[in-house]
Formats: structure tokens, C-alpha cells, sequence
């Protein structure tokens, strides 16, 4: 689940005499001296924002779908994944480190996976200027630096820094490197997922992966709290405009609006897309590491409705491709977590598997009749992402109709934001089944904590266990106390399921209502 910019088409560049001119432009929000272009007599051009890019998006749509890859330059095609990582941007090259805002604009090079072009503008009073590109913004190792290359050449993407941890240092909070990938970090958080502006059947066979042409940055004022990016996303089946808006800090959101042209009527759409990795772990059976007990990115689904009722479908490394869907009709909220915070359970000092954010998506307005999709796909290591989560609409949108689309999305730690007064489920194990059961039961271990659970423990008598099954035999579930973490744990029998893997639902209730999320699970068999 890598961009795959080997493949995508690419974005069309601005003239060699349009950056020329801008080179004027952009040294000012550098702080070199240079005197902006003085604009020429006649009408005051329009402000550039949203309604610029959206009117890009539509004609983008209206017109036949460029997918042709550009050529790279002999010295750009020859940078691998050892070269590619080696380089560096200079950060006392950063841009907007003269504007007076507590941002840093740093640009990622192109070669390696990222051959596709994009450029990259800076907005400042309503005005663009795209940035040149120059191989002295970039530090080569012991690479030489490419030599003869065009203004025009184009960029991989970019990163903005920030104080996040420390007033005296500039650290990345977001980053948009391949298709239409992006990643941003919270205070003492480290990159695990990443989010996407848009799927078109995720995780499915024959996914196309849209991705972003051009991107617009304007220039934070000065203690600016909050920055802006603008950017034109496209591929052979939908055109888009889409406008972030990144609020770092304790909790940093990006608060997405987008407006969506299809090139023709579409299906398999899926909105506010997530990739993730699960390797190994306690709900999972195959590829045990002794000396790593968990090794994932996230180890688990939230799904919040409007009524508050909330699921939780721990991940797993199948051994097929397994989908599912929850909820029916706009969620709450919905997000892949990283729940398990505790160091002993990854013991890796290198990949700080317990600071990994969970990404929490909080939709604004109805976005239709649809269902949040998960899908898991099986990996022989922990080097490729393979879980997919989404919210996937039922209509298919109209080839020339706008479809508007917003949502907010936080970078969390264990859990998801709110004042859910339900029970979590804290984790979820798979010891061997019981000595004499029928080959093929699995057994669980599901740990609830928190809500009102503590307070349950007084009373346990008055706690039951909703256990289901979606098709064949119920499980059998099992209740005790669970006086370690304040709270339950259920012991879940799962019989065969023939000739369909069952969907199993385990909820606590108490006092007549819910007092858990609703655990879920399923597919057994497959792991």
C-alpha cells in the first residue's frame, strides 16, 4: 500500500519563463533582498484561494486525463533509495523563515519512488509564486550534486516544521510526499500511519491512486497558530480542490475541505482514507516474534456513531485479504488507533512502536449513505502497509457534479478525542483453546477498562456479556473481574464456523445499558 509514483501519471509544470519571473518573488519570502515583480498596468488580478483551485479542479476534470511521466533527467534517475535518502534540504535554506510565522517550509527532493513532479507556490497576499527549483537548497551527502537541471524540475513534495516539542527547534508536523499521502505528528509523537486526501477503491484490486498536481502555501502571519495549504489533487477518474488547515500542537488537526469533480460517473470512492501496518500481535496468531511481541503501527479500528455507541475491531495480519464494514450512514467519528502504549509491549528501541499517533476523523455534515471500511491484507514483514481504513459511500458521484466533502482530523494517542462514557476495550489476546474443544475453536481474551467499569467492580454480579455470532453456533463467554486494570475480562469461545467464518459482537451491559464499545472480530479461521 506505497504510493506508487512509478505508475501514477504526472503533473503538468508551469513555463520556464513563469519561474523565472517568480524567482524574483520568492527570494523576498526568503529574506534575501530581492524586490518582488512589480505587477503590470491593468486590472487588479483576483485573490488567489479555495475558489481558484476549485475552478483548476473542474476544468481539470472537463478535460482528457494526462498520464504520461515525464523523463527525469539522467542524474534524477539515477538516484536510488540509498541516494534519495541521503539527501537533505538545508534547513537554513527553509522558506518562511523570514515571514515573522513559526513556520518552516523544507522541500523533499525528486528520485528514488518519487519521479512525478510537483510544484510547489507560495502564496503571500493573495499572490502564487512557484518556487524554482535549485539543487543549493539541498544537501547531497556524498552524492554530487545534479548539475544543468531546470528551474522548472519540480519538487517530491514538502514538509512544514514547527516547535512542536521544543520552542528552540524546528520539528516536522506534516508532510506530503507521494500521490496524494500526507503524515502529521502531535507533541512527542513519531511517524507510523498516514493519511490520503482521497481512494478510489482502497485496498481493493485495481485501486487507482489520485494524486496531488500543485500545492499552494500561504505565508503565516506573524505567531500564527495555524498555516494553510491549498492543493489540486487528479487522476484518470476524479479532479479535486482541497484546502488543509494544520493546527499543531498538544494535539494537532488538520481540518480538510475538498470539493470533488468526477471525469466520469465513479464508484468505489473512499473518503478520508487511512494506511496503516499490523504485523504481529496479541490478536493475531501468525508470524509471532519472541523478542517483539507487537510490531504494527495501529492495532486497532474505532468506529463512533451518531448515538455514541462505539465499535473496536482489533487489526490482524491475515493470512487472505479480509474486508468488513461498520456502521450505517456518516459516523461520529471513525479512526485506526495505536491503543497499546506501553514499551514492553514492542521492547524496540529503534522503531518506538508506543509513540506511534492513531488519526481520528470527525466528519462535518452528512457525507451520505455508506459504511466505514476496513481492510486487512496479509505481510511477510513490517516494511509495507497493509490496512486500509475509510468511509466508503454508496452512490457513485456524477461525472460534472461538485461534491463537497470536510472533516477534521487529529493526530491522538491511546484513544479517540470525546467524552465517551463507555468502557474501552484495553486488549485483546489470543491464548491456545481450551484442552478437548473441537479443532478450529478459538479462544479470546478481551480486556475492558475504563467508563463506569471501576465503580461495576463494587457489584459484579450486575455486569453481563452480550456475546453473538453472525452466523452458526454463539460463542461462549465467560466473565470476571479484573481487578489489575479496573475493569473486566471476557473469556470468548469460538466454535468452528462452517461453512462461513462468523462475525463475533461482544459488549458489556449493565443497569439496563451498554457500559462497553462493542468489541468485533472476525474471520478466526484465517489467521
Amino acid at each position: 500500500m506505497i504510493p506508487d509514483d512509478l505508475r501514477a501519471p504526472h503533473a503538468p509544470r508551469p513555463t520556464r519563463r513563469g519561474l523565472l519571473r517568480a524567482a524574483a518573488t520568492v527570494p523576498a519570502l526568503l529574506g534575501l533582498g530581492a524586490t518582488p515583480a512589480r505587477p503590470q498596468d491593468g486590472p487588479t488580478p483576483a485573490r488567489f484561494g479555495f475558489e481558484t483551485v476549485a475552478a483548476k479542479a473542474r476544468a481539470l476534470a472537463a478535460a482528457p486525463f494526462d498520464g504520461a511521466i515525464p523523463a527525469s533527467p539522467a542524474a534524477i534517475a539515477a538516484i536510488g533509495f540509498d541516494e534519495w535518502n541521503a539527501i537533505r534540504f538545508r534547513p537554513e535554506r527553509a522558506f518562511l523563515a523570514h515571514s515573522g510565522g513559526p513556520f518552516r517550509l523544507h522541500l523533499f527532493h525528486l528520485g528514488h519512488l518519487y519521479r512525478r513532479p510537483v510544484t510547489v507556490n507560495l502564496l503571500r497576499d493573495g499572490v502564487p509564486a512557484p518556487i524554482p527549483y535549485s539543487p543549493d537548497l539541498f544537501d547531497f551527502g556524498a552524492m554530487p550534486a545534479p548539475s544543468g537541471m531546470p528551474v522548472d524540475l519540480g519538487f517530491a513534495g514538502f514538509r512544514l516544521n514547527y516547535p512542536l516539542n521544543d520552542p528552540r527547534r524546528f520539528d516536522e508536523a506534516i508532510a506530503f510526499l507521494g500521490s496524494s499521502y500526507f503524515r502529521f505528528l502531535s507533541r512527542g509523537q513519531s511517524y507510523g500511519l498516514s493519511a490520503r486526501a482521497l481512494g478510489l477503491k482502497a485496498g481493493e484490486p485495481g485501486e487507482e491512486f489520485p494524486f496531488f498536481r500543485e500545492f499552494w502555501i500561504e505565508t503565516p502571519a506573524q505567531g500564527a497558530a495555524a498555516a494553510t495549504i491549498h492543493a489540486l489533487l487528479d487522476s484518470s477518474s476524479v479532479c479535486g480542490a482541497y484546502r488543509f488547515g494544520l493546527f499543531p500542537g498538544d494535539a494537532t488537526a488538520v481540518e480538510v475541505e475538498a470539493r470533488l469533480f468526477a471525469r466520469t460517473e465513479t464508484a468505489g470512492l473512499d473518503f478520508a482514507p487511512m494506511s496503516s501496518m499490523y504485523f504481529t500481535g496479541p490478536s493475531g496468531r501468525r508470524l509471532a516474534d519472541p523478542a517483539r511481541p507487537e510490531v504494527h503501527d495501529s492495532d486497532g479500528l474505532l468506529v463512533e456513531a451518531k448515538d455514541g455507541a462505539r465499535t473496536w475491531r482489533p487489526l490482524r495480519n491475515p493470512a487472505a485479504r479480509a474486508a468488513a464494514a461498520f456502521g450505517a450512514g456518516t459516523p461520529q467519528g471513525f479512526g485506526l488507533m495505536q491503543r497499546e502504549r506501553g514499551f514492553a509491549a514492542y521492547r524496540d528501541l529503534d522503531r518506538a512502536y508506543q509513540s506511534r499517533p492513531g488519526y481520528w476523523v470527525e466528519p462535518a455534515g452528512d457525507w451520505g449513505a455508506g459504511r466505514v471500511k476496513l481492510v486487512e491484507l496479509p505481510t511477510p514483514d513490517e516494511n509495507e502497509d497493509n490496512i486500509v481504513a475509510s468511509y466508503s459511500p454508496d452512490a457513485p458521484l456524477p461525472a460534472g457534479v461538485a461534491r463537497e466533502l470536510a472533516y477534521r482530523m487529529t493526530a491522538v494517542g491511546g484513544g479517540a478525542p470525546g467524552t465517551s462514557a463507555l468502557a474501552g476495550v484495553l486488549a485483546t489476546s489470543r491464548p491456545s483453546p481450551p484442552v478437548g474443544a473441537p479443532a478450529g475453536t478459538a479462544r479470546f481474551w478481551i480486556d475492558f477498562a475504563g467508563g463506569d467499569l471501576a465503580l461495576w467492580l463494587r457489584d459484579p454480579s450486575g455486569v453481563t456479556v452480550e456475546a453473538t455470532a453472525s452466523s452458526g453456533p454463539a460463542p461462549k463467554a465467560r466473565l470476571e473481574a479484573n481487578r489489575f486494570v479496573d475493569g473486566f475480562r471476557v473469556t470468548l469461545d469460538a466454535p468452528p464456523a462452517a461453512p462461513d467464518p462468523a462475525e463475533l459482537r461482544v459488549t458489556l451491559r449493565g443497569g439496563g445499558r451498554a457500559l462497553s464499545e462493542t468489541w468485533t472480530f472476525g474471520r478466526p479461521d484465517a489467521d
